[in-house]
């Protein structure tokens, strides 16, 4: 277990979204209507998509499987996962106000007003999240469910509430997602057919 491992990702994690989405914001263009309404480049979508709920999920869930071992008991494992999860969504979090305030001069707004309640749900949800994480690797049906929280959860999300500041970067998220959801399902169920083929013995699994 590395606390100093888990806050290190987190902080990174958080800090690249306040970056980008400066970089994204200071490129784009605004200027007529038209760029306004239809106007997309990469590194828009890619702030957008970073930024997203989704994805800050998916760094939780990534960072408890990161930082956990299929050897050790489930027990101590969830409770690693647990951890990892809810410190690295605590730092991304202060780093992302951190690298704001640095931008803005001064403490933004938003992390005035909001980083308590950012912090407190950095918690509430990173340590069901990281847990997720751990079970990711189990070789059963509770390690296939949690290799399908973060596909699932971002297909959800780009159905429901897909961000974007315009319909094109928004469609332009949903495809990227969505077709990187499918693949990342796919692997997951694909892993899992041959690993229980393997573990119940099923002829030819063992003739090597």
């Amino acid at each position: 277990m590395s606390v100093v491992g888990f806050l290190v990702v987190g902080a990174a994690f958080g800090a690249a979204t306040s970056l980008l989405n400066a970089w994204s914001g200071h490129y784009a263009d605004l200027s007529s209507r038209e760029a306004t309404i239809s106007g997309a480049s990469p590194l828009e979508v890619a702030s957008t998509l970073l930024d997203s709920g989704w994805a800050w999920a998916g760094m939780a869930v990534g960072v408890g499987w990161l930082f956990t071992r299929a050897d050790r008991a489930p027990g101590v494992e969830l409770a690693v996962g647990a951890a990892a999860g809810a410190l690295a969504l605590f730092a991304a979090t202060a780093a992302y106000g951190a690298v704001d305030a640095v931008r803005e001069g001064g403490a933004s707004d938003w992390l005035l007003a909001q980083s308590v309640v950012w912090w407190v749900a950095s918690f509430v949800f990173g340590a069901p999240l990281g847990a997720v994480g751990a079970c990711a690797k189990r070789p059963t049906a509770v390690g296939l469910l949690a290799r399908l929280t973060v596909p699932a959860g971002a297909a959800a999300q780009m159905l429901v509430l897909p961000p974007g500041r315009n319909e094109r970067i928004t469609q332009i998220g949903q495809a990227v997602v969505g077709t990187a959801a499918v693949a990342a399902a796919a692997l997951a169920v694909g892993f899992f057919l041959v690993t229980r083929r393997r573990s119940t013995g099923a002829p030819g699994a063992g003739a090597r």
